[in-house]
């Protein structure tokens, strides 16, 4: 049964969704009231991706929802050719919404003979045909340099501060897991507001670190862990347990997103983390959902800038007093 159009905003704005994350595409759908375009994403015999536009998108502004989350290949390539179907359908503008920007941790040349994937990730997704970005928690701040195209960066803090201050966690801190995270950390402490705090570390391995002291008095206090994202945990974990063992009365944490690759849920789920607050940029599949994890919504604030977008209004408004 076709969906009715009871917006006006449906005539002249589309949106888009690839295999990522389709569940945010719909509460996105719902909070504008516009349906979800009809599309095939699919694989051909050999394992290609197949794309087609099922409806009419000609002189729409049209916005494509598909982070670039595991698998980052497959995501990706479905977000560039999705791109390139609609700009081959006459769309009026293509916008790529991607809360979660992958290849975002080689962003620069800090060691020999390495790659700059948030670079070349940037290149494709213009290339393809994309006139904006919108994205969310980027790894780094200065790959929103790395677009000749206009993007957006939106901030999760404004989804985690009505549940962080309905937990009543007082005296609280802010924690930077490093040193690099301390302009976040910073944005969060004063929004809340509360005294901030940082763990020094150093890095043994991609995978692992040392954790060596902590910046800052944490004990007799909540401490809340800020962070963009957590892969294996390691790091996430390791912080946790050395903020508890500087005599924290509680460890939580707020990570915008759950890659959650490899043992990241069992040492979590292990470890001395009271709450993990994550948002909904990538799925959490059933098997990796367990009691410490609480997962937040961003669509709400998606759709907010979205319409904002649309309607050429800024939306500045939406991460007042932010890094940057």
């Amino acid at each position: 049964m076709p969906v009715k159009q009871r917006n006006p905003l449906a005539a002249e704005l589309a949106i888009l969704s690839g295999s990522a994350n389709p569940d945010l595409a719909r509460a996105i759908c719902q909070e504008l009231r516009v349906p979800l375009v009809d599309s095939l994403v699919g694989r051909f015999s050999e394992g290609e991706i197949r794309v087609k536009i099922n409806e009419n998108v000609r002189g729409k502004d049209v916005f494509v929802v598909q982070p670039t989350c595991p698998p980052a290949n497959d995501n990706l390539m479905e977000l560039l050719i999705m791109i390139d179907a609609l700009k081959r359908a006459s769309a009026r503008r293509i916008t790529a919404v991607v809360p979660f920007y992958g290849y975002a941790r080689q962003d620069r040349k800090d060691q020999p003979r390495v790659p700059i994937t948030a670079k070349l990730v940037a290149n494709l997704i213009t290339t393809a045909g994309a006139d904006r970005v919108l994205t969310m928690d980027l790894h780094a701040g200065q790959i929103q340099g790395f677009f000749d195209i206009p993007l957006d960066h939106l901030y999760a803090i404004t989804v985690f501060e009505q549940h962080i201050r309905r937990k009543r966690l007082k005296p609280l801190v802010i924690v930077s897991p490093d040193v690099g995270g301390i302009k976040l950390a910073r944005a969060y402490a004063k929004r809340l507001p509360a005294s901030l705090a940082i763990v020094d570390k150093r890095r043994s391995t991609p995978e692992s670190t040392e954790v060596m002291h902590i910046l800052g008095e944490v004990k007799g206090k909540h401490c809340l862990l800020v962070d963009d994202l957590v892969a294996t945990g390691s790091s996430l974990v390791e912080a946790a347990e050395a903020v508890r063992g500087a005599g924290a009365l509680s460890v939580s944490a707020c990570i915008t997103h759950p890659v959650l690759s490899g043992p990241a849920v069992e040492r979590i789920s292990g470890s001395c983390l009271k709450e993990l607050f994550v948002t909904d940029t990538i799925p959490i599949p059933p098997e990796k959902r367990r009691a410490k994890i609480t997962v937040l919504s961003v669509a709400s604030l998606l759709s907010e800038a979205i319409q904002r977008i649309h309607y050429e209004q800024s939306i500045s408004v939406l991460f007042d007093g932010m890094p940057g």
